[in-house]
This record gives structure tokens, sequence and C-alpha cells, in this order.
């Protein structure tokens, strides 16, 4: 099995996993499993069955972990396309990691519409911290609240007119 994201910062742990919400961990668990999925060239029941190994998986919720591993396997050129346009280079040129916590959360924004789209974005950027690369996280940021403002239109526009939202 290849090597899954470590955290930016060496020696420390992944600030996500800290007192997080069973919904966090799985998100953790996921992106790690669809990292595996771009860069090495094992099946999806093989990352999943080995993702379900690792330390600290039994306090994940394997319900959305299944749900988010599924379905941004199945749907992964739909979900590319839709944060591919938003961004200011090739896809080929963006991280792995990033690649992978673009999709998964483009996929909760357009799939798992029980969570926020604030709350979704939110989630990725700190996935972003603590995998990604130095300024990762505001570009995911930045890519997400585009996919936002187009997936979940309505919700957006709402948070705006309140002043959730920048515009």
């Amino acid at each position: 099995m290849s090597h899954t994201p470590s955290p930016a910062k060496s020696g420390s742990r992944p600030r996500t996993l800290t007192n997080s919400t069973g919904r966090t961990r799985a998100r953790v668990f996921a992106v790690q499993a669809l990292y595996q999925l771009l860069v090495g060239q094992q099946s999806v029941t093989d990352i999943d069955h080995y993702t379900r190994d690792l330390s600290g998986f039994h306090k994940a919720d394997s319900v959305h972990f299944d749900t988010l591993l599924q379905g941004c396997s199945e749907r992964a050129s739909e979900l590319d396309a839709r944060f591919v346009p938003h961004l200011d280079r090739p896809l080929a040129q963006i991280s792995p990691v990033e690649h992978a916590i673009l999709r998964l959360a483009t996929f909760e924004l357009m799939q798992v519409l029980d969570v926020p789209w604030r709350v979704v974005i939110n989630e990725a950027v700190e996935l972003a911290k603590a995998f990604g690369g130095t300024d990762g996280h505001k570009y995911v940021n930045a890519i997400l609240n585009e996919v936002a403002r187009d997936v979940r239109h309505l919700e957006y526009q709402n948070d705006l007119a309140q002043g959730h939202a920048r515009g």
C-alpha cells in the first residue's frame, strides 16, 4: 500500500483529529483514501479495507466515510468538472492532496445537503492545513467558495444577504 498523506508540519498531529467529530474524522480518512486512489494503483475495495485498519478509524463516522469514498470514486469525473473551471492552472498541476480535498468537498457541496456550505469549506480548509502545502488551504478555500456559489446558490446568496459570506 502506498504512503498516505502526512501532516505538513513534521511530527504534528493533524488538528482536524483533535477533539473532532466522527464526521470530521471520516473526512480525514476519506481524504487519505482518495489520495491513494489518485496516486496508487489499488482498487477502491483494497483502499477501503486498508483505511478501515488505520489507527483511530473506529472513532470515525463509518457511514459518512462510506458515502464520501464511494461517492467520490464513482463520480470523480463529474466532481472534477465542477471545480476545474475555477482553477488557475491545469488539474495535473494540482497536488494530489489538494485534488483529493477539492473532490471530497465538492461532493459534499453537491450531495450532502445537511452540512452547510460554510462548514464543508471550513472542514476542507482544515484538511488542507493539516495535509497540504504551505498555502494550499488558501487555494482550496478560494476554489470551493466558487463551487459553493454555483452548486449551493440559494444558500450562498442567503448567507451573503445576512452578512455570513463575502461576495
